[in-house]
């Protein structure tokens, strides 16, 4: 075993490698998860909850459905466009269990970004929410899939409780607009001819195709990361690993705010969490703070990931403050930077540290993580977990010294098999069995790793690299300031200025109070030449800043 500078800070109890092959696929490991819990609760939302048992028949039902109803072979993709319900989960298995890929799809994306992802991927099906199916009609005609599933938000919630929701989604709420999609099916239909047949196993093996997971299209057009069922059952055994010390079975309720069809929320929440027999709480629209906070109240939840912006948005509720965070063990922050400021916040209203992870789609997703176990380093992105090697490479991809900056590179078994049918931009990520992430970053002595940004949104200042990260970070600290994105635009002096965008907590915030601050951390050229206020940043679907979007819309008004 090689010896990385990172294992001398592994917690104890935490294993420097962990057998990355013990399940044979994701289904394996769900049927030993089924075997061990029961009729411990798998998943709630809405207040109606699913026991392991319940999930384990109604996927095999869905599974039934999708071989012998619609004859699909083992292979086919199955697009899953909802929200997080209980449906998702059930779905997401049947789709497994039947041998099949699981497509991932926002339900917030437009007929255009839906019909690129399908025709991309082959979906044969697509399972959708009622609330989005009339964007789906807008593209029947022109997408591949010959068949469309239909759910309704409370379709499993049971009896009268689930009339009665989706009767006030529909016509109190207005929240399901007309559409007409001739030869849709209803779930609750698929389930009940699926319950027809007698579930028989199918052989899968680690090197499957599990999922289709779409990269978010910063750099451009979306890219399916093709994540095979050996890329998540490892990711998934290093997870377990890595929370061994603190967790334990049957004892955990997890907090799920985070969409399932995001790969942190897919594979932490959903999928590491059923290996120890987690209670997953599911919550359908985390933007709605006050019922958030309202579930979050009957709960002694002990787990609870996010992102930077979700932290932010509860920690500025009084709400918030005042539940009971007694059980709370872990609390995980990915997908996007922890502000020093919310992380110390969260640490201060919980009592809890907020551990900073790092990862992305195309590396299932966890690459690193900070040590739960009280010892974790606000700023960093941690330790590589077991089994993974990660370095600070220049661009020909050599590695670089302690505390220079470079780009982080991947290497372990939770890395994608590749873009899905594109070769060559597989080729551009990869450098032999290294990921190159597009992150600029730095390892210290001890092997903890910090991003310093992504290396397409670094900004020039008269020949200095400005990482917006940094900024953004220091603009968060300012009394005041509820968000911020920052971006680069050309300048004729300096080719490119700083320029901030800023999300007030009320009016009395200025421009020149912002500066003012910022000359007292950074230097000189960091400085933004210019600060705009607005009410809302572009974010995406799990709640990231979209920086690339906030340049567009600047370009935008600068040329009206």
């Amino acid at each position: 075993m090689k010896d990385f500078p990172w294992y001398k800070h592994y917690p104890e109890l935490v294993d420097k490698e962990v057998d990355c092959e013990a399940y044979s696929s994701i289904s394996d490991l769900f049927e030993e998860s089924v075997q061990k819990f029961q009729d411990a609760v798998a998943y709630e939302c809405m207040g109606k909850t699913l026991s392991f048992n319940d999930l384990d028949r109604m996927s095999a039902n869905f599974a039934n459905y999708l071989i012998h109803d619609l004859k699909l072979p083992k292979g086919s993709r199955v697009a899953i466009q909802m929200p997080n319900i209980l449906q998702y989960p059930v779905v997401m298995f049947g789709v497994l269990r039947a041998g099949m890929v699981v497509v991932n799809t926002n339900p917030l994306y437009t007929p255009a970004e839906m019909k690129h992802q399908f025709n991309d991927s082959g979906a044969d099906v697509v399972v959708i929410v009622a609330n989005f199916a009339y964007n789906l009609e807008k593209i029947r005609n022109e997408i591949q899939a010959k068949h469309v599933i239909v759910t309704e938000l409370g379709d499993l919630l049971g009896g009268l409780k689930g009339t009665i929701v989706n009767m006030v989604v529909k016509h109190v709420k207005k929240m399901v607009p007309a559409y007409s999609i001739p030869g849709a099916v209803s779930l609750k239909s698929a389930l009940a001819k699926g319950a027809r047949q007698s579930f028989q196993k199918i052989n899968l093996t680690l090197a499957d195709t599990a999922f289709l997971q779409y990269t978010g299209g910063t750099t451009g057009v979306s890219k399916g990361a093709e994540l095979t069922h050996g890329n998540i059952v490892a990711n998934m055994q290093q997870i377990s690993a890595w929370m061994k010390p603190k967790l334990r079975e049957k004892e955990e309720i997890v907090v799920t705010a985070l969409p399932l069809y995001h790969i942190f929320a897919l594979t932490v929440n959903c999928l590491a969490m059923l290996k120890i027999g987690a209670h997953n709480l599911l919550i359908t629209n985390p933007r709605d703070m006050k019922a958030f906070i309202k579930d979050l109240s009957k709960h002694q939840f002990t787990v609870f990931t996010g992102v930077n912006t979700l932290f932010n948005g509860l920690l500025n509720q009084d709400a918030f403050k005042s539940l009971d965070f007694s059980k709370l063990k872990i609390a995980v922050g990915g997908g996007m930077a922890v502000q020093k400021v919310t992380a110390e916040k969260w640490k201060s209203v919980t009592g809890v540290p907020l551990a900073e992870g790092y990862g992305l789609t195309e590396t299932s997703p966890v690459a690193t993580c900070n040590p739960i176990d009280g010892t974790e380093r606000i700023g960093t992105i941690g330790l590589p977990l077991p089994n993974t090697e990660v370095m600070v490479a220049d661009d020909e991809g050599n590695p670089l010294p302690v505390g220079e900056r470079g780009e982080i590179c991947i290497k372990g078994p939770q890395v994608m098999r590749g873009y899905w049918q594109r070769p060559e931009e597989t080729a551009n990520v990869m450098h032999g069995e290294w990921f190159k992430s597009g992150d600029i970053g730095i390892m210290d002595e001890d092997g903890f790793f910090k991003i310093v940004d992504r290396k397409k949104e670094m900004i020039l200042v008269s020949g200095f690299n400005v990482y917006p990260n940094e900024v953004e970070d220091c603009i968060a600290s300012c009394a005041g300031v509820l968000e911020v994105g920052v971006i680069g635009m050309p300048d004729p002096k300096s080719t490119e200025k700083v320029v901030a965008y800023v999300v007030p907590k009320d009016s009395s915030l200025t421009a020149d109070q912002i500066i003012k601050h910022c000359h007292e951390s950074l230097t000189n050229y960091k400085i933004p030449r210019e600060v705009y206020f607005t009410d809302e940043l572009p974010k995406s679907n799990v709640g990231k800043i979209l920086r690339r979007k906030i340049k567009e819309a600047h370009i935008e008004k600068m040329n009206e």
